[in-house]
Protein backbone atom coordinates (compact mmCIF):
# COMPACT_ATOMS: atom_id res chain seq x y z
CA UNK A 1 0.00 0.00 0.00
CA UNK A 2 1.31 3.51 -0.74
CA UNK A 3 1.59 6.30 1.76
CA UNK A 4 1.93 9.73 2.22
CA UNK A 5 2.36 12.23 4.33
CA UNK A 6 -0.94 14.50 5.42
CA UNK A 7 -0.31 17.62 7.27
CA UNK A 8 -2.31 17.66 10.02
CA UNK A 9 -3.35 21.21 11.15
CA UNK A 10 -3.15 23.29 14.39
CA UNK A 11 0.67 22.12 14.40
CA UNK A 12 0.16 18.81 14.95
CA UNK A 13 2.97 18.10 12.52
CA UNK A 14 2.30 15.19 9.72
CA UNK A 15 0.43 12.14 9.41
CA UNK A 16 0.91 9.10 6.84
CA UNK A 17 -2.02 8.17 4.48
CA UNK A 18 -2.55 5.54 2.83
CA UNK A 19 -3.58 5.81 -1.00
CA UNK A 20 -1.98 8.91 -2.03
CA UNK A 21 1.66 9.84 -3.58
CA UNK A 22 3.81 12.44 -1.75
CA UNK A 23 3.08 14.06 -5.24
CA UNK A 24 -0.21 14.11 -5.05
CA UNK A 25 0.06 15.31 -1.36
CA UNK A 26 1.79 18.26 -2.37
CA UNK A 27 -0.95 19.15 -4.96
CA UNK A 28 -3.39 18.64 -2.97
CA UNK A 29 -1.63 20.92 -0.55
CA UNK A 30 -0.97 23.77 -3.28
CA UNK A 31 -4.83 23.37 -5.19
CA UNK A 32 -5.81 23.88 -1.39
CA UNK A 33 -4.13 27.01 -0.32
CA UNK A 34 -5.17 28.67 -3.68
CA UNK A 35 -8.58 27.71 -3.56
CA UNK A 36 -8.42 29.26 0.13
CA UNK A 37 -6.55 32.69 -1.00
CA UNK A 38 -8.92 32.80 -4.09
CA UNK A 39 -12.36 32.68 -1.48
CA UNK A 40 -10.29 34.82 0.41
CA UNK A 41 -9.42 37.43 -1.73
CA UNK A 42 -13.60 37.67 -2.56
CA UNK A 43 -14.56 38.11 0.93
CA UNK A 44 -12.08 40.73 2.42
CA UNK A 45 -12.26 42.96 -1.28
CA UNK A 46 -16.10 42.66 -0.27
CA UNK A 47 -16.26 42.81 3.50
CA UNK A 48 -12.96 44.87 4.38
CA UNK A 49 -10.22 43.74 6.61
CA UNK A 50 -12.42 44.17 9.90
CA UNK A 51 -15.53 42.39 8.23
CA UNK A 52 -14.02 39.29 6.70
CA UNK A 53 -14.39 36.21 8.73
CA UNK A 54 -12.33 33.24 8.53
CA UNK A 55 -15.01 31.45 9.88
CA UNK A 56 -17.11 32.39 6.56
CA UNK A 57 -13.90 32.10 4.11
CA UNK A 58 -13.61 28.45 5.97
CA UNK A 59 -17.25 27.50 4.95
CA UNK A 60 -16.91 28.59 1.23
CA UNK A 61 -13.83 26.25 0.85
CA UNK A 62 -13.52 22.50 1.32
CA UNK A 63 -11.11 22.94 4.31
CA UNK A 64 -11.57 23.99 7.60
CA UNK A 65 -10.81 27.35 9.95
CA UNK A 66 -7.92 25.20 11.71
CA UNK A 67 -6.35 24.11 8.28
CA UNK A 68 -6.34 28.05 7.66
CA UNK A 69 -4.41 28.51 10.41
CA UNK A 70 -2.40 25.99 9.98
CA UNK A 71 -1.24 27.75 6.23
CA UNK A 72 -1.48 30.97 7.25
CA UNK A 73 -1.22 31.53 10.81
CA UNK A 74 -3.93 33.85 11.16
CA UNK A 75 -6.19 36.49 9.87
CA UNK A 76 -3.73 38.55 9.42
CA UNK A 77 -0.93 36.23 7.30
CA UNK A 78 -3.97 34.94 5.02
CA UNK A 79 -5.29 38.89 4.12
CA UNK A 80 -0.86 39.48 3.43
CA UNK A 81 -1.13 36.35 1.20
CA UNK A 82 -4.13 37.93 -0.32
CA UNK A 83 -2.38 41.08 -1.20
CA UNK A 84 1.06 39.82 -2.21
CA UNK A 85 -0.79 37.80 -4.81
CA UNK A 86 -3.23 40.52 -6.16
CA UNK A 87 -0.50 42.30 -6.92
CA UNK A 88 2.29 39.47 -8.26
CA UNK A 89 -0.63 38.80 -10.64
CA UNK A 90 -0.48 42.28 -12.28
CA UNK A 91 3.51 42.11 -11.69
CA UNK A 92 3.29 38.77 -14.11
CA UNK A 93 1.46 40.33 -16.74
CA UNK A 94 4.11 42.96 -16.64
CA UNK A 95 6.90 40.95 -17.23
CA UNK A 96 5.25 39.01 -19.77
CA UNK A 97 4.17 42.27 -21.88
CA UNK A 98 6.99 41.76 -25.01
CA UNK A 99 7.55 45.89 -25.49
CA UNK A 100 10.97 45.94 -26.63
CA UNK A 101 10.72 45.26 -30.12
CA UNK A 102 7.77 47.94 -30.00
CA UNK A 103 8.49 51.71 -30.82
CA UNK A 104 8.76 53.66 -27.23
CA UNK A 105 5.38 55.45 -27.72
CA UNK A 106 3.53 52.11 -28.88
CA UNK A 107 5.23 50.13 -26.00
CA UNK A 108 3.98 52.65 -23.30
CA UNK A 109 0.80 52.79 -24.52
CA UNK A 110 0.52 48.92 -24.70
CA UNK A 111 1.53 48.53 -20.78
CA UNK A 112 -0.78 51.66 -20.49
CA UNK A 113 -3.57 49.17 -21.63
CA UNK A 114 -2.24 46.11 -19.83
CA UNK A 115 -3.11 47.98 -16.96
CA UNK A 116 -5.82 49.16 -17.88
CA UNK A 117 -7.46 45.86 -18.75
CA UNK A 118 -6.61 44.11 -15.84
CA UNK A 119 -7.75 46.14 -13.41
CA UNK A 120 -11.08 46.65 -14.89
CA UNK A 121 -10.90 42.93 -15.29
CA UNK A 122 -10.11 42.65 -11.71
CA UNK A 123 -12.24 44.44 -9.77
CA UNK A 124 -11.03 43.16 -6.11
CA UNK A 125 -7.51 44.20 -6.99
CA UNK A 126 -9.01 47.83 -6.87
CA UNK A 127 -10.65 47.52 -3.58
CA UNK A 128 -7.76 45.74 -1.79
CA UNK A 129 -5.69 48.61 -2.57
CA UNK A 130 -8.81 51.24 -1.12
CA UNK A 131 -8.71 49.22 1.83
CA UNK A 132 -4.75 48.29 1.91
CA UNK A 133 -4.47 52.01 2.21
CA UNK A 134 -7.37 52.59 4.74
CA UNK A 135 -5.28 50.70 6.91
CA UNK A 136 -2.08 53.00 5.82
CA UNK A 137 -0.72 50.17 4.23
CA UNK A 138 0.63 48.89 7.83
CA UNK A 139 -0.08 45.28 6.44
CA UNK A 140 1.75 45.84 3.28
CA UNK A 141 4.67 47.23 5.04
CA UNK A 142 4.92 43.26 7.11
CA UNK A 143 5.41 41.86 3.55
CA UNK A 144 8.67 40.04 3.57
CA UNK A 145 8.23 39.97 -0.43
CA UNK A 146 7.57 43.84 -1.08
CA UNK A 147 10.37 44.77 -2.98
CA UNK A 148 10.04 42.33 -5.60
CA UNK A 149 6.26 43.80 -5.53
CA UNK A 150 7.65 46.76 -7.41
CA UNK A 151 10.25 46.24 -9.14
CA UNK A 152 9.04 44.05 -11.83
CA UNK A 153 6.92 47.19 -12.87
CA UNK A 154 9.20 49.40 -12.75
CA UNK A 155 11.93 47.57 -14.51
CA UNK A 156 9.62 47.37 -17.85
CA UNK A 157 8.81 51.26 -17.48
CA UNK A 158 12.56 52.11 -17.17
CA UNK A 159 13.52 50.68 -20.17
CA UNK A 160 10.51 52.35 -22.10
CA UNK A 161 11.21 55.52 -20.71
CA UNK A 162 15.08 54.99 -21.30
CA UNK A 163 14.78 54.08 -25.02
CA UNK A 164 12.72 57.01 -25.58
CA UNK A 165 15.01 59.51 -24.14
CA UNK A 166 17.52 58.53 -26.23
CA UNK A 167 15.14 58.30 -29.04
CA UNK A 168 14.87 61.82 -28.33
CA UNK A 169 11.01 61.06 -28.00
CA UNK A 170 10.38 61.61 -24.44
CA UNK A 171 11.41 64.37 -21.79
CA UNK A 172 14.01 63.45 -19.44
CA UNK A 173 12.59 65.19 -16.46
CA UNK A 174 9.89 62.33 -15.90
CA UNK A 175 11.33 58.83 -14.81
CA UNK A 176 9.25 55.98 -14.47
CA UNK A 177 7.40 55.96 -11.33
CA UNK A 178 6.06 59.21 -12.24
CA UNK A 179 4.48 57.10 -15.22
CA UNK A 180 3.39 54.56 -13.37
CA UNK A 181 1.63 57.00 -10.92
CA UNK A 182 -0.35 58.53 -13.83
CA UNK A 183 -1.25 54.76 -15.46
CA UNK A 184 -1.87 53.47 -11.93
CA UNK A 185 -4.05 56.71 -10.85
CA UNK A 186 -6.42 56.69 -14.00
CA UNK A 187 -6.97 52.98 -13.75
CA UNK A 188 -7.80 52.86 -10.07
CA UNK A 189 -10.03 55.87 -10.34
CA UNK A 190 -12.19 54.17 -12.11
CA UNK A 191 -13.21 51.07 -10.52
CA UNK A 192 -12.60 52.51 -6.85
CA UNK A 193 -14.96 56.08 -7.66
CA UNK A 194 -17.09 54.08 -9.49
CA UNK A 195 -20.53 54.22 -7.54
CA UNK A 196 -19.97 57.80 -5.93
CA UNK A 197 -18.66 59.26 -9.55
CA UNK A 198 -22.16 57.78 -11.01
CA UNK A 199 -24.39 59.13 -7.99
CA UNK A 200 -22.95 62.05 -8.76
CA UNK A 201 -22.57 62.93 -12.38
CA UNK A 202 -24.44 59.60 -13.80
CA UNK A 203 -21.91 58.51 -15.88
CA UNK A 204 -20.73 54.82 -14.74
CA UNK A 205 -17.16 54.79 -15.40
CA UNK A 206 -17.04 51.16 -16.45
CA UNK A 207 -19.92 51.13 -18.82
CA UNK A 208 -19.09 48.69 -21.77
CA UNK A 209 -20.09 51.63 -24.29
CA UNK A 210 -17.38 53.99 -23.11
CA UNK A 211 -15.16 51.46 -22.41
CA UNK A 212 -12.54 52.08 -26.09
CA UNK A 213 -12.85 55.83 -25.26
CA UNK A 214 -11.60 55.27 -21.71
CA UNK A 215 -8.72 53.04 -22.52
CA UNK A 216 -7.68 55.37 -25.70
CA UNK A 217 -7.37 57.86 -22.89
CA UNK A 218 -5.25 56.82 -20.80
CA UNK A 219 -2.74 55.91 -23.70
CA UNK A 220 -3.60 59.55 -24.79
CA UNK A 221 -2.55 61.26 -21.48
CA UNK A 222 0.40 58.92 -20.94
CA UNK A 223 2.29 59.50 -24.35
CA UNK A 224 1.06 63.32 -24.03
CA UNK A 225 3.10 64.13 -20.68
CA UNK A 226 5.98 61.92 -21.44
CA UNK A 227 6.86 63.72 -24.95
CA UNK A 228 5.86 67.57 -24.11
CA UNK A 229 8.56 69.67 -23.52
CA UNK A 230 10.19 69.89 -20.30
CA UNK A 231 9.80 73.05 -17.83
CA UNK A 232 12.61 74.00 -16.50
Amino acid sequence: MTKATVEEPGGGGVRMAAGAAPGERVRDAERTRAEIIDIATHEFADQGYAGARVDEIAAKTRTTKRMIYYYFGGKEGLYLAVLEQAYQHIRALEQKLDVDHLEPVEALRKLAELTFDHHEEHQDFVRLVAIENIHYAQHLLKSEVREGLAAPALEVLTRIMQRGVTAGLFRDDVDALDVHQIISSFCIFRGANRYTFRAIFDRDLLDPASRAHQRQMIGDLVVAHVTAAATR
